[in-house]
C-alpha cells in the first residue's frame, strides 16, 4: 500500500509541476506577490512530504525566525521550498538531515538555504543542474523517481521575482541549495 501511495504521489507531483511550467512558459500562471511572514509558510510545505520524512526517519531542523519577511506569490514560493525539500528528501539516506534556513543578503534580500546531508552531486552534475538540454535526473536513494522539471520551474518561479537560485554540492557530503528572494515591495 505505501508503493502505491508514493508512485501515485510521485506522479501528482510530476503533473503539477508540468502543468506549473507549462503555465509559466504560456504566462499564464498568475503572479500576485504580497508580504508573506515565511515562518507561516513552511509548516505547510512540510505537511505534504511528512509522512516520507517519517518514513526515512530524516530530522528536518527549521532555523527560521519569525518575524522574517517576504515579498513573494504565496504559491510560487511554497512550490520552490517544496521541490527543494523533496528533493533533498530523495537524496538523504535514512536517518539523515535537512535543515531550512533563511538569512539576509548585503542588498537586504532573503537568502533560503535547504541544506541536506545526502549524497551530493559532481561538479558536472551541479553544472548541468538547470540547463533544459541537459540530462541530470536521477533516481533517489530508495528509488524515487525524478525529472528535473521541478528545479526548472524553481529556478523561473525564483527568476520571477527577481532572485536568483544556486546550489553548492560536494559528491558524499550532501547539497546545499540557495535562493534568493526580496523583502522590499518596491523590488522591480
Amino acid at each position: 500500500m505505501g508503493d502505491l501511495r508514493d508512485s501515485a504521489r510521485n506522479i501528482f507531483n510530476l503533473l503539477e509541476n508540468l502543468l506549473e511550467w507549462s503555465q509559466m512558459q504560456r504566462r499564464k500562471i498568475s503572479f500576485a506577490p504580497q508580504m508573506l511572514l515565511v515562518h507561516e509558510i513552511i509548516p505547510e510545505v512540510l505537511k505534504i512530504v511528512a509522512e516520507l520524512v517519517r518514513r526515512k526517519a530524516i530530522e528536518i531542523v527549521v532555523d527560521i525566525p519569525h518575524d522574517v519577511e517576504v515579498f513573494a506569490d504565496t504559491n510560487m514560493l511554497q512550490t520552490v521550498i517544496r521541490n527543494l525539500v523533496s528533493n533533498a528528501i530523495k537524496f538523504t539516506p535514512q536517518g539523515g538531515k535537512i535543515t531550512i534556513s533563511t538569512s539576509f543578503a548585503k542588498d537586504m534580500s532573503v537568502v533560503f538555504m535547504v541544506k541536506d546531508s545526502g549524497i551530493g552531486m559532481s561538479t558536472d552534475m551541479v553544472e548541468n543542474l538547470f540547463r533544459l538540454d541537459a540530462k541530470i535526473s536521477r533516481i533517489g536513494l530508495e528509488g524515487e523517481a525524478g525529472t528535473g522539471l521541478g528545479l526548472l520551474l524553481s529556478k523561473e518561479f525564483v527568476e520571477k521575482h527577481g532572485g536568483k537560485l544556486w546550489v553548492e554540492s560536494e559528491e558524499g557530503k550532501g547539497s546545499a541549495f540557495y535562493f534568493t528572494v526580496s523583502c522590499n515591495v518596491n523590488y522591480n
